[in-house]
C-alpha cells in the first residue's frame, strides 16, 4: 500500500508538470498569434480606415449602455468619455440600477436632466421595475434611466437594451473610460463584414494611476499598488494578447462586458443576459456561439485589440479576492449551463478545442496548480521527488510563466506602447516577476474558493467595492523614451 501511495504521488507530480507545460506553451502560443495579428494591422496602417467609416453613412448607429451602481465617485467622467466618443450617430443610455448614493444627482447637475415619459420596447424579460426616466435638455444624446435594484447587473443592461433604439448595442461599465476612436475601431468588423458579424470586444486595460481630464485619459501610467500593477500584467496576456490570439482563431468565448458591442437582435434572440448568471458576458457570448452553429449561420465574433476601454482594477486583497471568487463561480455556472458543447464536434472549434481549453485550464486549473505544488513539496519531504525534479518542475511552472509574462511586455512595448516611461517599464518588468512569485498562487486560492461556493451553492459575496475615482487634473505630458 505504501508504495502504491508512493507510486501514485510520483505520477502526480509528472503529470502536474505536463500539465503546467502544456498550459504555459498555449499562453505562448496565444501571445505569438496575437503579435501576428497584431503586426498585420500595424501593416495596414496606424489609422486604417477610420476616417472612411466615419464619413460613411452606412456606418450603423450605436446605443451605448452603461449599468451604474453607487458609481458618484468616476459615472461623470465616464459619461463625458462617452459622450464625447468620435462616431456619427449614437446615444447614451445610463441605467442607474438604485443607486443608494449621489450618483443620479450628479448626472442630473452635469447633464440637466428632465423626466421624460418611459419609453422601452420589452424585447427581453427584466426583473427590477423602471422607476424613470431621464433625458439631458443640452444637445447631448443622453438618457438615463432608474430602475429597482435587484443585484444583477445583467438586468440593468437589459433594462438598458430595451430602452436602445440602435441596432447595435455597445455594453460599457459605469467606471470606465472609453478612448475617442473607440466606437469607430469596435465597430470596425461590422462594416467590413456586415452580414457575418455578429458581436466584438475590445481591450480593457487598468485606469489606476492615470489621469483623466474631462473624459479623456491623459498620459497612461502605471498604478502605484503593486497589486494593481500585477492586474495591468494579467490584463495585457490574458484579455488582450490571450483573446486576441482565440479571436484568430475563431474560438472567442468571452467579451468582456466591461466593452463588447452587439448586434441588438442577436443579444434579444437569446434572451439578452442571462440574470441568473455571475458571467453574463461569457453566458452571453457562448449563446450567440450556440444560436449561430445550431442555425447554420457563417457568424464571426471578433476581438478588436486596438479598440480600447479603461476600467478602475480593484486596488484592495479583499476587493479583488472577492471579484475573483465571483469569476470563478461564473465560470462554473458557465460550463456547467453549456456542458452539451463541450466536445461536441457539432460546435467545430468551439466544441473540440475552447471549451474543453477553458475547462480545463481555466475552471479547474486552480485546482490543479495547488494540488501540484503540494504534490512536489510533500514529495520532497518524503524522498519520493528528486531536487532535480523540484528544479525542473519550477522551471516549468515558474520560469517558463515568467517568460510568457515577458513575451506578453515585449508585445506591449513593441505594438502598443501604452506606457512610455523608463520607471514604468522597470516596474512592468519586476510585476512579471511578483506575478509568478506569490500572486499566481494566491490567485489561485481565491478561485478554488469560488469553485468551493459553486459545489456548496452558496451566494456570492459581493461588498462594497471601494472606488478611488479618476484623477481630474490636467496631465502633463512626459517624455518618450
Amino acid at each position: 500500500m505504501k508504495e502504491f501511495a508512493i507510486d501514485l504521488l510520483s505520477a502526480l507530480d509528472w503529470l502536474v508538470l505536463f500539465y503546467f507545460l502544456v498550459l504555459n506553451t498555449s499562453y505562448l502560443m496565444l501571445v505569438l498569434a496575437a503579435a501576428r495579428q497584431a503586426g498585420h494591422s500595424l501593416r495596414r496602417g496606424p489609422t486604417s480606415n477610420y476616417d472612411d467609416i466615419f464619413a460613411n453613412p452606412a456606418t450603423p448607429a450605436v446605443s451605448v449602455v452603461m449599468a451604474a451602481y453607487n458609481e458618484e465617485a468616476c459615472v461623470v467622467e465616464s459619461v463625458r468619455a462617452a459622450l464625447g466618443l468620435r462616431y456619427p450617430e449614437f446615444e447614451v443610455i445610463v441605467v442607474d440600477d438604485g443607486s443608494s448614493d449621489r450618483t443620479f444627482e450628479r448626472l442630473s447637475a452635469e447633464f440637466d436632466l428632465a423626466e421624460v415619459a418611459p419609453a422601452a420596447d420589452p424585447g427581453v424579460r427584466t426583473l427590477g421595475a423602471m422607476r424613470s426616466m431621464h433625458a439631458s435638455t443640452t444637445d447631448d444624446p443622453l438618457v438615463v434611466v432608474r430602475k429597482v435594484n435587484v443585484q444583477k447587473r445583467s438586468d440593468a443592461i437589459n433594462a438598458g437594451l430595451n430602452v436602445a433604439q440602435y441596432p447595435l448595442v455597445c455594453c460599457v461599465d459605469a467606471d470606465s473610460i472609453l478612448e475617442a476612436d473607440a466606437l469607430l475601431r469596435v465597430v470596425k468588423p461590422f462594416v467590413d463584414d456586415p452580414d457575418r458579424v455578429i458581436a466584438t470586444g475590445g481591450s480593457i486595460r487598468a485606469i489606476n494611476g492615470s489621469p483623466v481630464y474631462r473624459g479623456q485619459i491623459g498620459e497612461p501610467q502605471l498604478p502605484r499598488g503593486w497589486l494593481a500593477r500585477i492586474q495591468v500584467l494579467e490584463y495585457l496576456r490574458s484579455f488582450l494578447l490571450g483573446r486576441s490570439g482565440w479571436s484568430g482563431f475563431g474560438g472567442l468565448l468571452i467579451i468582456s462586458g466591461a466593452f463588447g458591442l452587439y448586434r441588438r437582435d442577436a443579444l434579444i434572440d437569446i434572451g439578452g443576459f442571462d440574470t441568473d448568471s455571475l458571467a453574463e458576458d461569457a453566458d452571453a457570448t457562448i449563446a450567440l456561439h450556440r444560436r449561430a452553429i445550431e442555425r447554420g449561420d457563417d457568424y464571426r465574433i471578433v476581438f478588436v485589440p486596438d479598440s480600447v476601454c479603461w476600467t478602475e482594477v480593484p486596488s484592495s486583497r479583499a476587493d479583488l479576492a472577492r471579484q475573483r471568487r465571483r469569476w470563478s463561480h461564473g465560470l462554473f455556472q458557465v460550463m456547467s449551463k453549456h456542458r452539451r458543447v463541450i466536445g461536441n464536434p457539432r460546435y467545430g472549434r468551439v466544441g473540440i478545442v475552447a471549451m474543453p481549453y477553458y475547462l480545463l485550464f481555466e475552471l479547474l486549473g486552480a485546482v490543479v496548480e495547488l494540488v501540484g505544488v503540494a504534490a512536489v513539496i510533500l514529495g520532497l519531504a518524503l524522498g519520493v521527488v528528486s531536487i532535480d525534479f523540484a528544479i525542473l518542475f519550477a522551471v516549468v511552472a515558474i520560469g517558463f510563466g515568467i517568460a510568457v509574462s515577458l513575451s506578453a511586455l515585449l508585445v506591449e512595448e513593441v505594438i502598443y506602447h501604452k506606457y512610455r516611461s523608463w520607471p514604468d517599464l522597470l516596474r512592468s518588468v519586476a510585476a512579471c516577476l511578483l506575478e509568478n512569485l506569490g500572486y499566481r498562487q494566491l490567485h489561485a486560492w481565491w478561485r478554488l474558493q469560488g469553485l468551493a461556493d459553486a459545489f456548496g451553492n452558496r451566494e456570492p459575496e459581493w461588498g462594497e467595492i471601494h472606488r478611488a475615482g479618476f484623477a481630474a487634473e490636467q496631465p502633463a505630458p512626459q517624455p518618450p523614451r
